[in-house]
């Protein structure tokens, strides 16, 4: 409604309120307010038009509400806590390993009994229109602590592109971009613990991503970094260390179904990557691998939920598989404690080593009921074939160490979780777990994953 319709509106409401015989002073009297009216509200609406005019002539400015959402979170970063902890029984083994499989990155856990597992505290927020920063710390039950992820992200670069860079989880196959407490299961895939070890792969460096403009969800990524950690390692020199690439493709099947297929492929060089052998005399000593290493991972998750309400019921089937290629030459290190001595003295060359491996993994959760799931997974690798110069190798270390086996490591798991809300959850879990050759272990997990405050969305 404009302003001359309500002096128009007051004006009529003050003449209907004067009586049939009015005198002529009366009359002027009203004139003179009406004309008096009129000129008030013609002076506000030149002001208003002044001012509209100024606005619309004025340069254009970021839109208020995301400068005042990276003005406000740079003060209030969301903060989030993870807590997680766990009783396990199993068999009291002085040296776990997967047989035929060159150890892999760090673990936490593997204790028998209670222990804290790790906790993670995140650390989010807007920096400016432009650009989110996010940081992940994990502190593991003996007190130390690790950057886990600390890196920053383009936001609004159009066209489905994105930038990241720092530290951050690779999105190489499905499971390793999760976090542990993301996991349907108390423990990692034995694959993942054989390609990049419990906590998955991390990669310092850059990672660019592009959706592309398509019904289907259709994601291509690339990712360069320092290769510092397994299959990698720490070789302090210029230049890039590891490369990453991978494809994603899903999309939805009516109301109730959803599903996503993906493809990765890692090259990663090492230098003098290290693992401890027995040697001829059951010293423990240094073993060094310096050469190329390559990964390819083909990854496969259905959901179902009925109309898409995954709160009532629902299904999620996950499998992966992968094939791992690496070629380059094998060393002594000498001794691991500096008392010892051994046969496998620092620089003994072993010769050539090759190898080519591959497993997966498939696993299917059922909800049930709401707050109740139950799963089952089972693992499996293949020996697949190695080389090396037999005679100078055991020349010097033991046959029997796990990583010359010829062996099939496998492992069954069940499952039952139930979630109070989607901030905690508690799981027990049942493993037959045959991954080291001579060793038949039934495992007992009773876990708990707690969440505080600020909490990101999963991922698919």
């Amino acid at each position: 409604m404009n302003y001359p319709s309500l002096a128009v509106l007051a004006a009529s409401g003050v003449l209907a309120s004067l009586p049939a015989s009015a005198s002529d002073s009366d009359l002027k009297t009203l004139r003179e307010e009406i004309a008096q009216m009129r000129q008030a509200y013609e002076q506000r609406i030149a002001a208003m038009e002044k001012r509209l005019a100024q606005a619309e002539a004025a340069p254009a400015v970021p839109a208020a509400s995301g400068a005042g959402e990276g003005k406000a979170s740079a003060f209030n970063p969301e903060i989030g806590l993870v807590l997680q902890g766990r009783a396990k029984k199993m068999k009291a083994v002085a040296e776990r390993a997967v047989s035929g499989y060159w150890p892999a990155g760090h673990a936490h856990g593997d204790e028998r009994g209670f222990s804290l597992e790790h906790s993670e505290l995140i650390l989010s927020a807007s920096i400016d229109p432009d650009f989110r920063g996010a940081a992940r710390l994990a502190v593991a039950g003996d007190g130390s602590v690790e950057v886990e992820e600390a890196s920053v992200s383009t936001l609004g670069l159009g066209n489905g592109l994105s930038v990241r860079a720092g530290r951050f989880a690779s999105e190489i196959g499905y499971q390793n971009a999760q976090h542990a407490h993301e996991w349907d299961f108390a423990d990692a895939s034995l694959m993942q613990k054989v390609l990049f070890g419990d906590e998955g792969y991390r990669q310092d460096g850059l990672q660019v991503k592009w959706v592309a403009p398509t019904d289907l969800f259709l994601q291509f990524g690339a990712e360069i970094g320092r290769g510092a950690t397994f299959p990698g390692s720490n070789r302090n020199q210029n230049g890039v260390g590891a490369t990453a690439l991978f494809a994603k493709l899903g999309g939805d099947v009516g109301a109730s179904h959803a599903w996503q297929a993906g493809f990765s492929f890692h090259h990663a060089r090492s230098r003098n990557r290290e693992t401890h052998f027995e040697d001829t005399n059951e010293v423990e000593a240094k073993g060094l691998f310096t050469g190329r290493s390559r990964t390819a991972i083909a990854d496969f998750v259905w959901k179902w939920a009925p109309d898409g309400n995954a709160k009532e019921r629902g299904i999620k089937l996950q499998t992966e598989f992968f094939r791992r290629t690496e070629s380059g030459t094998f060393g002594c290190g000498g001794p691991v404690t500096s008392t010892d001595t051994t046969t496998c003295t620092d620089g003994v060359a072993l010769g050539d080593l090759r190898t080519r491996q591959g497993g997966g993994y498939a696993q299917a959760v059922w909800q049930f009921m709401p707050r109740w799931r139950a799963g089952y997974r089972h693992d499996w690798l293949n020996k697949g074939a190695k080389s090396y110069a037999a005679t100078a190798v055991f020349a010097v270390l033991d046959p029997g160490n796990q990583y010359f086996a010829d062996y099939k490591p496998r492992r069954d798991s069940v499952m039952l979780d139930w979630s109070n809300s989607e901030f905690s959850r508690l799981r027990l879990q049942y493993a037959r777990d045959r991954a080291m050759r001579g060793v038949a272990d039934n495992q007992v997990t009773l876990q708990y994953i707690m969440s505080l405050g600020a909490h990101g969305a999963h991922r698919f």
